[in-house]
């Protein structure tokens, strides 16, 4: 474990993807750093990028988005402009093999364990996964993290 900064994690895993233009970072902070593993730190970011990527409109913006809040925990989002998520999958997106749209996923290369390692990834970091979306406007993940 060592100290790592967020947003150069982030911007590692936005130079990774092909479609630069269309993922925006924004943050409230010049440095965001937290305790963990680099690797797994970017495993997070790349695995919900690229499901804003599969599950986004097709050219719709991804907007990363990193802020530190009044308590000193430093949260790192990734939104999405795609159809969103029905209510009934949201208590199950982050079970292993669970899909919402699994001809979908198929197409699209998931294995149906993205958002559950992430979630396991979070937590082994001291941190909280949520997922917010609305059917029609699209859907945000977002990671807390206790400060280092």
């Amino acid at each position: 474990t060592e100290i790592i900064d967020l947003i150069a994690v982030a911007r590692l895993c936005m130079g990774e993807v092909t479609e630069q233009d269309r993922v925006t970072l924004s943050t409230d902070v010049e440095t965001a750093p937290i305790l963990g593993d680099q690797g797994q730190l970017a495993q997070v970011l790349r695995n919900l990028v690229e499901n804003a990527f599969k599950y986004g409109s097709a050219d719709g913006q991804i907007r990363i988005s990193l802020e530190q809040g009044q308590t000193g925990w430093i949260s790192v989002s990734v939104a999405d402009e795609g159809e969103g998520i029905a209510p009934e999958h949201m208590p199950r997106l982050t079970e292993r093999f669970y899909r919402a749209d699994a001809a979908r996923s198929r197409q699209a290369g998931g294995t149906g364990l993205g958002l559950s390692i992430v979630k396991h990834i979070v937590e082994r970091h001291r941190g909280r996964f949520d997922i917010v979306s609305r059917v029609g406007h699209g859907t945000t993940a977002t990671c807390i993290f206790p400060p280092a």
